[in-house]
């Protein structure tokens, strides 16, 4: 980004640097396992912050995407086969992290047949045999609505099953050309009928060219498709290649579509200029944990008293 660029931004778009030592540290640790994440591979400006406290949300099947979504950093085309030894290097590096929540998320993968949905399961298998007490939670592509895919996953055993929506449906040829808005709707239905007990969550990014109108439209398809956790970010150009931005949003205006998630009845929803799916993504899934625990107590009170 120019300095022109930077200038443009608005004051409340500024990122506090990490620790020295910090990035370069967990860098070299995911180079030696042939490991990548999401927070380097889409240029996520919440990686100095993750990465200083030792979390990290893990990219599997590559980092070559069959889509070319225009708002992604992580580059388009014809990848290389999945690496048999990625699940259990990435099981070593949850290990060697000390993580307690692990967030694993993929390119797009139109290539293989289940879509991933396999090395998915296999790499769940891995960090619940070296590391059991570590939950799992998964940002999945929409598997073409592959309701079998989605069933891979899920039966491997995970805390929080995620699918971002991304944008509203009028902006979906122009954001993400090679997806569809009710096939990402239909995926976290479907996470929902396969397992009711799991969390389910989608994300949606502003500033792109979205009406108020539109925004609300999508959170309450979500709050139909059964989503427990809501994520709401700024739009941030990755590079001039990129769409370009729309408009900056406010903070206070984040803080709105905050507080009208809440409303509409999503359990937990973080709403803010830096928010992205996985931004701490411990403390939403715990947030909703015990949120269902307090109403299964208030139900068993209930019946006491009857």
């Amino acid at each position: 980004m120019n300095l022109a660029e930077l200038r443009a931004r608005p004051p409340w778009l500024t990122v506090k640097a990490p620790q020295p030592g910090t990035l370069e540290r967990l860098q070299e640790m995911f180079k030696a396992l042939a490991l990548h994440t999401i927070c380097e591979g889409a240029a996520c400006p919440n990686a100095g912050e993750c990465f200083s406290r030792s979390t990290a949300t893990f990219l599997i099947l590559g980092d070559t995407c069959t889509r070319g979504c225009r708002f992604c950093n992580v580059p388009g085309g014809c990848p290389l086969p999945p690496d048999p030894a990625e699940p259990e290097n990435l099981a070593r590096a949850v290990a060697a992290l000390e993580l307690k929540h692990v967030v694993i998320t993929s390119v797009t993968r139109d290539d293989l047949p289940d879509g991933g949905a396999g090395h998915f399961a296999a790499c769940i298998a891995a960090i619940h045999g070296l590391c059991p007490e570590t939950a799992v939670e998964v940002l999945v592509p929409d598997f073409k609505g592959d309701r079998e895919a989605v069933r891979t996953v899920l039966a491997a055993g995970v805390s929080v099953f995620g699918h971002n929506v991304e944008t509203v449906p009028s902006l979906y040829q122009k954001v993400r050309p090679g997806a569809d808005y009710r096939r990402s709707l239909s995926v976290l239905a479907m996470a929902k009928e396969l397992d009711p007990t799991v969390i389910t969550k989608s994300g949606l990014m502003l500033g792109l060219g979205e009406t108020e109108a539109e925004v609300r439209q999508v959170l309450l398809d979500l709050r139909a498709a059964g989503c427990d956790i809501l994520t709401i970010g700024q739009y941030l150009q990755p590079s001039a290649e990129h769409l370009p931005i729309v408009r900056y949003v406010p903070p206070e205006e984040f803080a709105r579509w905050e507080k009208e998630g809440y409303a509409l009845g999503f359990p937990f929803v973080a709403s803010g200029p830096f928010v992205r799916s996985s931004y701490r993504a411990a403390e939403a899934a715990k947030a909703v944990r015990s949120l269902r625990a307090g109403c299964r107590a208030k139900e068993g009170d209930g019946q006491n008293a009857l």
